[in-house]
């Protein structure tokens, strides 16, 4: 691909029109071409056998979802959502994190993404965080784009996240049902909701850009400046990546 970052994007499993098929939102390729100077190429949830994609990929972007991991993943007994799973993205996703921490490949990972990140390193999940006592509802409810993907409450930001958007606080949107409970060994919290609520995390001593966020930075990526700088930082990692190969 020359001179052009190549990062990619995990695809869901999804039943239209009576067949399986294989994608994800638009809206994150799009961020990915216009504020990470990288374009996206889909993984299809096909396991293991797409880690050999990583030798020709210089970024992984861990999207959101529909979808929650599943809670066996994470040795839940119980399901509060079982009609809301995505076991062949699970099956792809989780060892393709160890493998791009393993590799120092850049990594941003978004909702699902951050979600699938604690998991993958043995952390566990809240199933449903609007049923913890003290606990905003985090889901985005109903009514337009617009209007789902307003924002919402602000984050407590520290650390890399502050570094990379020059703030303390910033106003996000929210779109989660789940949430991080038991953070995973090696995860550091770099934003905290009002209510507690891990927001984001980025992984100690990690060889690369690894960080996750619990909002949606990749809606109108452009228009805000934290969102526009976050993907500006992974691009760039990513180009620095290529550009060591």
């Amino acid at each position: 691909m020359g001179d052009v970052n190549v990062v990619g994007i995990p695809a869901c499993t999804k039943l239209i029109t009576n067949y399986i098929q294989h994608a994800t939102p638009a809206r994150y390729g799009a961020a990915l071409m216009a504020a990470a100077g990288s374009i996206p190429v889909l993984v299809p949830p096909e396991g293991e056998a797409m880690l050999s994609l990583l030798d020709r990929l210089d970024g992984m972007m861990f999207n959101g979802s529909p979808s929650n991991v599943a809670p066996m993943r994470y040795g839940a007994d119980f399901d509060a959502t079982p009609d809301f799973h995505d076991p062949e993205r699970d099956a792809t996703t989780l060892p393709l994190i160890r493998a791009v921490l393993d590799r120092g490949i850049p990594m941003l990972c978004i909702c699902r993404g951050m979600q699938e990140l604690n998991v993958a390193l043995g952390g566990t999940l809240y199933q449903e965080v609007h049923k913890i006592p003290g606990r905003m509802d985090h889901r985005a409810g109903e009514g337009s784009r617009e209007q789902l993907f307003a924002l919402k409450h602000d984050v407590e930001l520290s650390g890399q996240m502050a570094e990379i958007t020059g703030a303390t606080t910033i106003r996000v949107n929210s779109l989660h049902g789940q949430g991080i409970d038991q953070l995973a060994p090696g995860l550091v919290v770099e934003a905290v909701a009002p209510d507690g609520t891990i927001e984001a995390v980025r992984v100690e001593g990690a060889k690369n850009f690894a960080l996750a966020v619990q909002w949606h930075p990749e809606w109108e990526v452009t228009h805000f400046a934290d969102r526009k700088r976050l993907f500006e930082a992974f691009g760039k990692a990513c180009s620095d990546y290529r550009k060591g190969k």
